[in-house]
């Protein structure tokens, strides 16, 4: 009997924070992770963390915003680790600067990275996951995908820009069985950034005024888990006292 494939979550800017907690939630499960950076030493605890739970990770470096790196990635995922059955694309670019400081090199790089990026990752996703007709896709995007916000025009620009994407791929995708989602991160992340620049808003973790990454990370497992018949493609997250 032919043995049954490898289920692999492919988690794209699987950082400290949110993507590494991501990558074990869906480790947990019993998926192989394969965490990329453009940095991969910088995923080797994260690596050690997965193994010490008893189960597999790769940790691979590879430029999001590189459409032959992107290609590789997901051919050699394909061939010498399992089936790309989720893909999460977690790379943030969150940059403020005022309209009139803001460089086309910044602007240019910010959009590579959120949105140029995202689109790679989504085709790439898409390519593999069609012809067995499953799959999840998720797109994390942030409080600037929905409006835009004074010092944030390359950010705005780039999370809109993504959004729209993922809307147009559940509409072409979701009918063929791919199930396609974004996620709008309204707050602050318990991360060191928050932490080391922002102590006054990280002063509020301890009543639940911050997002926690390992809770965020739970919304995605769920949103994975859905049944066809009820699918959500939009999910706002934020903490209770987070005015909107």
């Amino acid at each position: 009997m032919k043995k049954k494939p490898q289920k692999v979550a492919v988690i794209i800017g699987a950082g400290d924070a949110t993507g590494g907690a991501i990558a074990k939630r869906f480790a947990r499960e019993g998926h192989i992770v394969v965490a990329t950076r453009r940095n991969e030493d910088s995923l080797k605890p994260l690596v050690k963390e997965i193994e010490a739970m008893g189960r597999k990770a790769y940790g691979l470096g590879c430029d999001a915003r590189d459409e032959d790196a992107m290609c590789a990635l997901f051919s050699r995922i394909e061939a010498e680790i399992g089936e790309v059955d989720v893909v999460v694309f977690n790379i943030g670019a969150n940059v403020r600067f005022s309209i009139t400081e803001t460089t086309g090199r910044v602007y240019r790089k910010v959009w590579e990275m959120a949105a140029f990026a995202g689109f790679l990752a989504g085709r790439e996703a898409a390519r593999v996951m069609l012809p067995r007709g499953r799959g999840t896709v998720i797109f994390t995007g942030a409080t600037a995908s929905l409006r835009g916000g004074s010092g944030f025009s390359a950010f705005s620009g780039a999370k809109f820009a993504l959004r729209a994407l993922a809307q147009s791929m559940a509409r072409e995708l979701g009918p063929k069985g791919i199930h396609v989602a974004h996620s709008v991160i309204d707050g602050a992340i318990d991360t060191a950034f928050i932490r080391d620049n922002f102590p006054e808003r990280y002063a509020l973790k301890e009543q639940g005024g911050i997002l926690n990454p390992e809770h965020i990370a739970e919304q995605y497992w769920q949103l994975h888990q859905q049944p066809r018949d009820c699918w959500t493609h939009e999910l706002d997250l934020r903490p209770w006292i987070e005015t909107f």
